[in-house]
């Protein structure tokens, strides 16, 4: 299928249930690094989540054929009858955002429901569209989607109402069913604890995310990370500039410290808008009138001729 939009640049970010066996991700990675027009940015791989979190860019054509592969690959490596994790999961491809950079949500919403169609019609994968590409409102939420995981998936698709987009009304027996949407830029953030009381990260998760009363733009939930120890405020930032990181990680350690917890550190999953950092770092260093361009590397791109941050 050829788009109307060739030049569209436009990332995807796929997370895929294996982040503990390095060797298949490195493997999954490679083949989709290896389409022609693709360029693979990042990818990071979680053990407690047992999660890979993979970040593309190209354009339409390029996107849709390096998808095909990673659902191809991953479907013959990852069995969730077997699969154990801290995340959330209903598929061993669990979601497949597109994101527009260069081009409209359009041609991401356009080339979301063309490749969840196909998907569902070769790998006999239920579909499930969301956020901008969703076709119903209440399709629009990933966490409604995704409520039950894969072990009620079976369950829920013999509802009338979650009846997948596109593909069969039962789970494939390994791969169980995929989420494939169109959204803006988010960010991956998640805050460790120094404690392991699961019990304070769900309350901080509770007191932080939009859904129970906290920040706009927040999706938050509390995790045990059992190797070490300790708990993790894992969270989705869906809009930095309205909702910056500093706000976030203030809020949270004013939460932790009313339970007598200090915050360990924080990571970020994937990639993240240069804005996003500049933001907090202007914020925490109580910078005045800095301006963007008084950054080297940007400046340098300004004056040589190269591409903006």
């Amino acid at each position: 299928m050829c788009y109307n939009r060739p030049m569209s640049l436009i990332e995807c970010v796929p997370n895929i249930s294996e982040g503990r066996r390095r060797e298949i991700v490195e493997a999954i990675v490679g083949a989709i690094g290896a389409t022609p027009g693709i360029a693979v940015l990042d990818w990071s791989s979680d053990a407690a989540h047992n999660r890979s979190v993979i970040t593309l860019a190209g354009d339409a054509d390029a996107l849709r054929a390096g998808i095909l592969t990673l659902f191809e690959r991953t479907i013959g490596e990852v069995d969730l009858t077997r699969h154990q994790g801290e995340h959330p999961r209903l598929g061993a491809v669990d979601v497949v955002p597109f994101v527009p950079i260069e081009g409209s949500m359009a041609d991401c919403v356009e080339l979301a429901r063309a490749v969840g169609a196909e998907v569902a019609s070769r790998f006999g994968v239920p579909v499930f569209l969301y956020e901008e590409a969703a076709v119903r409102p209440d399709r629009r939420s990933l966490e409604d989607i995704r409520r039950g995981q894969f072990e009620e998936l079976a369950a829920r698709l013999r509802e009338p109402a979650w009846a997948p987009d596109y593909g069969p009304s039962s789970p494939h027996p390994t791969a169980g069913a995929s989420v494939i949407g169109a959204r803006m830029p988010l960010i991956a953030y998640n805050i460790n604890l120094a404690t392991d009381r699961l019990d304070v990260a769900k309350q901080i998760a509770a007191a932080v995310r939009f859904s129970s009363g906290g920040l706009r733009y927040v999706k938050a939930m509390g995790l045990p990370l059992e190797s070490r120890g300790i708990v993790q405020v894992s969270m989705n930032l869906t809009n930095h500039e309205k909702t910056p990181m500093h706000r976030v990680f203030e809020l949270v350690k004013r939460e932790a410290e009313r339970h007598g917890v200090a915050v360990l550190e924080s990571e970020i999953v994937g990639l993240v808008p240069a804005a996003a950092l500049t933001a907090a770092a202007q914020w925490y260093l109580q910078l005045e009138g800095f301006a963007p361009d008084q950054v080297l590397e940007r400046r340098l791109r300004q004056v040589t001729g190269g591409a903006g941050a």
